[in-house]
């Protein structure tokens, strides 16, 4: 501001000299005018020497005033002001770039408008996912407990004469082999292993087939499981040894077959009273398939046992099916009440 203050003053400086200069100039050329009035009339033309004089002592002024742009155009000077004065603007542009610096602080909002994704969260509302729930209806899926669940589908029951109600006969026409029809048995004779004792041998078993008519009502749970027949094999005082099988022609498959049995291992009487085995191994089961079949397992003494085997045939054959059991120590009774033999496909 105090350079155009400067700058005016010197403008109104230069306007009053150039009008005291024409004042002077007027001045003489009245008096020129007044003696010489003809000269006046010729001056017209040499107005130019005048001019010129006019324009040396003037040139004085320039001198004065270097930076000045044209003060002979002292209108244009002082619309040059008007820029300049526009000039002013620009010193506010900068605050307006000042006050640009808070509109980035301005754009926080654009992370505000971030926010809105979390307006978005209503999708949270469109909890469809609760509307999962609805696929509860898998719990409806409970269709299987029609099936018991990991249960297999089991086809007929493949075994001949399984449950014992198709007659019996006497093997090798030996009384006591007493066998259900379409079953055979086989036995070892001979060293248990166990000793160097009397008794430490396999001896031959005894068979029977009986109906409900041969036991106490009391017993038949116990002892039949399928129809009104079991099978009775022991030996009293003897260890025993022996395998209780049929033949099946089966195709190829998965098979799966289970034995029903009561294990009467008695140790001893005591009262009249049986005092079951208290030795694990004094009784133990295994499958036969084939050539094949199962390891050795124990038995649970004075109670029903329940066994099951699944195994594949690959092609169309009749084999040997049944089980072996064997008893080790020549005790009071080795015995077993075997029923409800079933070999059934799984489909």
């Amino acid at each position: 501001m105090s350079n155009q203050q400067g700058l005016r003053k010197i403008i109104s400086v230069c306007t009053f000299l150039l009008l005291l200069a024409f004042l002077i100039v007027g001045c003489n050329g009245g008096d020129e005018a007044s003696e010489e009035p003809q000269a006046t009339m010729t001056a017209a033309p040499s107005q130019e020497q005048v001019v010129t004089e006019v324009v040396a002592t003037w040139t004085s002024v320039p001198a004065l005033v270097e930076d000045a742009p044209d003060p002979t155009d002292p209108p244009p000077a002082t619309s040059t002001m008007v820029p300049t004065s526009t000039a002013v603007p620009p010193t506010n542009t900068p605050e307006a770039t000042t006050t640009d610096t808070p509109e980035p602080t301005a754009t926080n909002p654009p992370p505000t408008s971030t926010l809105p994704p979390a307006t978005t969260a209503p999708p949270s509302p469109t909890s469809p996912p609760a509307a999962v729930n609805p696929t509860e209806p898998p719990p409806a899926v409970e269709q299987p407990p029609a099936d018991p669940p990991g249960e297999p589908v089991l086809g007929a029951n493949l075994m001949p004469n399984g449950s014992f109600e198709e007659g019996h006969y006497n093997q090798n026409g030996v009384p006591e082999l007493q066998l259900p029809n379409k079953w055979r048995i086989e036995w070892d004779e001979g060293p248990t292993g166990i000793g160097n004792a009397a008794w430490d041998v396999y001896v031959r078993p005894e068979i029977r087939v009986l109906s409900t008519a041969f036991l106490p009502p009391e017993e038949h749970n116990l002892y039949i499981y399928n129809g009104q027949h079991t099978v009775k094999a022991f030996k009293g005082q003897g260890a025993v040894n022996f395998r209780l099988l049929t033949d099946v022609t089966l195709e190829p498959g998965t098979y799966v077959v289970e034995a029903k049995m009561f294990a009467d291992i008695v140790e001893k009487w005591e009262n009249k009273q049986k005092v079951w085995s208290q030795d694990p191994t004094a009784a133990e089961f295994r499958f036969i398939v084939g050539d094949g079949g199962t390891v050795w397992t124990q038995q649970r003494f004075g109670q029903i046992n329940v066994h099951n085997f699944t195994f594949t045939v690959d092609e169309l054959k009749t084999i040997p099916i049944g089980i072996g059991l064997r008893a080790k120590y020549a005790i009071a009774n080795n015995g077993w009440f075997i029923d409800d033999l079933s070999l059934k496909r799984l489909e």
